[in-house]
């Protein structure tokens, strides 16, 4: 048996987009320890994607905007698999069609709408799923390093993903009320990724955020998904209700000779 024990053990994963996401890499290393994985993806066209890469694995659908989605799937998924070890939540949205406006301008429907979809989602998903649970189940959520960073190009999203980080924490003490089942998040730094991509003006900040990191090579998406897959494993048993920075050392730093030599360049 492997270091992490996780052969055999059953993983449910949401939020694959595409083999450049997290939950895409989450899922590959997962099954490289010998876990069986469970997918949910948003919609049929992302279920039809992701069937042509992983042909025999379960993969569902859950839109978990959609009032009654998330517990449809857990009704779905307890008739193929008898419980589960763990669940990744690698869920977010914002809506950035009308491009960034000052925060004060945040319109009250995007930002309910990037609320319900990006935090209150875990929390729905970790009461349908409770009896689902075993009972030293992990449950990880990705977030991000910067929700305390006044960063103009990740819009609302920051002060959304604080209240993700905060929900761990309650979700965490609520379950210890029953069971031993842990939840922790994966706060990563600037990763390339699709979602990403779409972002307004992140490549600046990406390449930034390369030259901050302490190796001067940017973050890679398979570490964030290699910390999640230890927090999910029983080697981490000591872990619950943390925030895991995973930033390649960026957040302390922003001193560096190198940037601030650039910066002060007239």
């Amino acid at each position: 048996m492997s270091f992490l024990k996780l052969e055999e053990k059953t993983f449910l994963v949401f939020g694959v987009a595409n083999k450049k996401s997290v939950a895409f890499h989450v899922g590959r290393t997962l099954q490289e320890a010998g876990a069986n994985v469970l997918y949910s993806v948003r919609s049929q066209a992302r279920k039809q994607q992701l069937s042509k890469k992983l042909p025999e694995e379960n993969i569902f659908v859950c839109d978990v905007e959609h009032e009654g989605a998330v517990q449809k799937l857990a009704d779905e998924v307890s008739r193929v698999c008898d419980g589960l070890d763990g669940i990744v939540h690698s869920i977010a949205f914002a809506n950035y069609q009308e491009g960034f406006k000052p925060f004060h301008q945040t319109s009250k429907g995007d930002f309910l709408q990037a609320t319900q979809i990006s935090c209150h989602s875990l929390i729905e998903i970790a009461e349908a799923f409770r009896p689902s649970l075993r009972e030293n189940a992990s449950v990880v959520t990705i977030s991000i390093s910067t929700t305390t960073m006044a960063a103009e190009n990740y819009g609302y999203m920051a002060p959304i993903k604080a209240a993700l980080d905060s929900s761990v924490v309650f979700l965490a003490k609520s379950f210890s009320a029953f069971s031993n089942i842990r939840f922790n998040a994966v706060c990563a730094g600037l990763l390339k990724t699709s979602a990403s991509a779409g972002i307004p003006g992140y490549v600046d900040s990406y390449l930034f955020a390369e030259q901050a990191t302490l190796r001067k090579q940017a973050l890679k998406t398979q570490e964030v998904a290699d910390a999640t897959v230890f927090l999910l494993s029983g080697r981490s048993a000591g872990i619950n209700a943390q925030r895991i920075v995973v930033d390649a050392g960026m957040g302390v730093n922003y001193f560096d000779r190198d940037l601030v030599s650039q910066a002060m360049r007239p």
